[in-house]
């Protein structure tokens, strides 16, 4: 069930984006554009909820909770990043706005762009963990919820495997080919 929850929380942020980028560009309708794209926190607080709720209810804690936990962390870390991302796109096909700048991809940029990203997903990971421990403080037995606490380590670890990735360039810089 929960699983299906999340499913549907990520397929209803994508449609607030994308009919709020509609309303905005091709039906001209800012206003509704605008509360469309104020309307995707919602579905965080959505998730958040039914998360508890099925916790509360005394489940025990699987891995898709968790997952649960790293799509809110995400989500609010990335979430305006990734509207801006679809909003310069949407404006450049139907509003004649510049074309979207391609990300870096050699030398001090590239290095500093890798570094901002990490810096999101360490941002990602703090929230996703406040939630994770919320998640478990909730519960109160460790034994349900063992399974959160294995996220949580294994989401340590990736965000360290990003951090050597991203700082790398910092020390050896991705250079162009001649």
């Amino acid at each position: 069930m929960i699983t299906a929850f999340i499913i549907g929380c990520e397929i209803g942020f994508w449609l607030f984006v994308i009919a709020g980028l509609v309303c905005r560009y091709p039906l001209r309708k800012k206003r509704l554009g605008a509360l469309l794209l104020f309307c995707t926190p919602l579905v965080d607080l959505i998730l958040i909820i039914a998360t508890v709720a099925d916790l509360r209810s005394g489940a025990v804690a699987t891995t898709v909770h968790g997952i649960a936990a790293i799509y809110i962390g995400v989500s609010v870390a990335y979430g305006h990043r990734m509207i801006q991302w679809a909003d310069v796109r949407f404006a450049h096909r139907f509003a004649g706005g510049p074309k979207p700048l391609p990300k870096p991809k050699y030398g001090s940029e590239h290095a500093s762009y890798e570094r901002r990203m990490w810096l999101l997903h360490l941002i990602a990971w703090g929230i996703g963990c406040l939630v994770l421990y919320a998640m478990i403080l909730i519960v109160g037995d460790a034994s349900r919820t063992e399974s959160l606490m294995g996220t949580l380590r294994l989401w340590s670890v990736i965000v360290g495997i990003d951090f050597l990735y991203s700082f790398s360039f910092t020390l050896w810089p991705r250079k162009a080919k001649a």
